[in-house]
């Protein structure tokens, strides 16, 4: 099984709309191709995992980088993984922005990820939530 980190930028503003229509897509193919993961934005940015059998992992990762939204890729970690991080999540989602108050995204992304058994997986999340919630 293959897991996959990374961060990206929105080359817009990114409305709410939008971006509920983005994942309730990106559930149900998740879902049908077998990838679970955790999706958290700050502003334009987003940081997402991830997970499930390689090539399902890496087709959905390639069709990502190839959506006109988005742009500045930087991969964090694609590494084998023996089990799942985020179980049956077909895409766990928090958001944190200028509406949310700074300890709030820190707090719900720590409870998000609390049974993560990888440290530095855990701390990815958490430094992301940190500096977008202070830049909020």
């Amino acid at each position: 099984m293959l897991q996959i980190a990374y961060i990206s930028t929105a080359r817009d503003n990114v409305s709410q709309e939008l971006l509920d229509s983005i994942l309730g897509v990106s559930r149900r193919n998740n879902a049908i191709a077998g990838i679970t993961g955790l999706l958290v934005s700050g502003g334009r940015r987003f940081l997402q995992v991830l997970e499930g059998p390689d090539q399902a992992v890496l087709a959905t990762y390639a069709r990502i980088q190839a959506d006109p939204r988005h742009r500045g890729f930087v991969l964090i970690t694609c590494q084998g993984v023996s089990e799942r991080a985020f179980g049956d999540w077909s895409m766990a989602y928090r958001e944190g922005g200028i509406h949310v108050a700074d300890d709030k995204l820190e707090s719900a992304v720590a409870a998000l990820t609390a049974k993560i058994a990888d440290p530095n997986l855990r701390a990815q999340f958490s430094g992301f939530a940190k500096i977008h919630a202070k830049a909020a």
